[in-house]
């Protein structure tokens, strides 16, 4: 678990033209067969219907997500995901993730944890990210 005490930062992303790390990908958690092909929608409206997409399976959770960058787009389509709903962006710029979080909210599409891949949680397992993504969430609820 000595990863972990890598502290993740929350940065603030702007609307700049600034491309993020990692390869042009979106890593999609948690989301059952039907809503896939929704995601697939909102990311359309969103100006991004050609981002590859890796729709990640429940047994993929102990995967590094290292590992599923490299999976063909479109890896895991059709498989529902008892993961809990995340989205894990990667190569995209920040004004396209900002569009794209705005379209999702704006839909009424459940509500997904959102991580930026870093140097750091690429090491990291789906499980260990997620596990992440989910004390900070409880974090800032609680400032809140």
């Amino acid at each position: 678990m000595g990863e972990m005490a890598e502290k993740s930062t929350f940065e603030k992303v702007t609307r700049s033209e600034k491309i993020l790390y990692g390869p042009r990908k979106l890593l999609l958690c948690g989301f059952e067969a039907e809503s896939q092909k929704k995601f697939e929608t909102i990311l359309g409206l969103a100006g991004l219907p050609e981002v590859p997409k890796v729709w990640v399976t429940t047994q993929q959770g102990a995967a590094p997500l290292a590992d599923l960058l490299e999976l063909e787009s479109g890896s895991g389509a059709g498989t529902s995901s008892n993961l809990p709903r995340a989205v894990i962006v990667a190569g995209i710029t920040e004004a396209q993730l900002i569009r794209l979080m705005t379209v999702c909210k704006k839909s009424g599409m459940q509500q997904a944890l959102w991580a930026v891949l870093t140097p750091v949680s690429e090491k990291w397992t789906v499980e260990q990210l997620l596990a992440e993504l989910a004390r900070e969430r409880e974090a800032l609820q609680k400032k809140s």
